[in-house]
């Protein structure tokens, strides 16, 4: 699902610093925030992959004539987040947020500045959205549904079997992906007497279709505009 390549100049980081790297990557976006359900973060984990790639060559931008700042000290990233093309956008700020983070403390351990990460243009972050059918899993092509499902099955035969904790007060279940979601959020259907909440109108749209309730969908989109 997530793919982070992680460039850095050679020699700014030891080995032992650029396995801590990807570990904190992978760990950002795959912790327990008590907004996730367990079984999703689990599967997520198993398909999160983070590579961390020494490069030669880099040169930072300078005015014609001179020689440019030295990308490896302070060092320099580059980092890219491979996600399926449909998530791209609602997850970018998020996931260029948690990344920061990790690249700052990457430079704390190393006893460097963390906060020029926040401060100056030493980290870029591109959000890479791979084309629907464009991921390969088992030997075949996965669109963004094939993820989805890939992820909740687990946790979805869990709710099948009334085997998921009641969300908090305040919050509502998304039963599609296993998010909790405020209370007061837009994107809600209503089930069997129970009202359920999306995180995104993608899951909304999925649970209307698999239940029947595409009218109810219809009149809500309508309502809110």
């Amino acid at each position: 699902m997530l793919l982070f390549d992680v460039y850095v100049p050679r020699g700014a980081l030891g080995p032992d610093e650029r396995q801590a790297l990807a570990r904190r990557l992978v760990e950002a976006l795959t912790t327990d925030d008590g907004t996730h359900a367990s079984e999703v973060l689990d599967v997520a984990r198993t398909l999160a992959q983070a590579l961390v790639h020494e490069t030669d060559g880099w040169f930072v931008g300078s005015r014609p004539g001179e020689n440019g700042a030295d990308p490896a000290d302070p060092p320099r990233y580059v980092v890219r987040v491979s996600v399926p093309g449909a998530w791209r956008k609602r997850m970018g700020d998020s996931v260029i947020e948690r990344v920061t983070r990790a690249l700052a403390e990457t430079e704390e351990a190393a006893g460097r500045d963390p906060e020029r990460l926040w401060n100056s243009p030493h980290a870029t972050v591109h959000m890479l959205g791979i084309s629907e059918g464009g991921i390969g899993l088992y030997g075949k092509s996965f669109g963004a549904d094939d993820l989805l499902e890939e992820l909740t099955r687990t946790y979805r035969q869990n709710l099948s079997q009334g085997k998921v904790p009641t969300p908090p007060l305040g919050r509502l279940l998304d039963p599609v992906c296993g998010m909790t979601v405020e209370a007061d959020t837009d994107l809600k259907l209503e089930h069997g007497g129970t009202v359920y909440g999306f995180c995104h109108h993608t899951c909304r749209r999925r649970y209307a279709e698999e239940h029947g309730l595409r009218e109810q969908l219809v009149d809500l989109d309508a309502l809110n505009g």
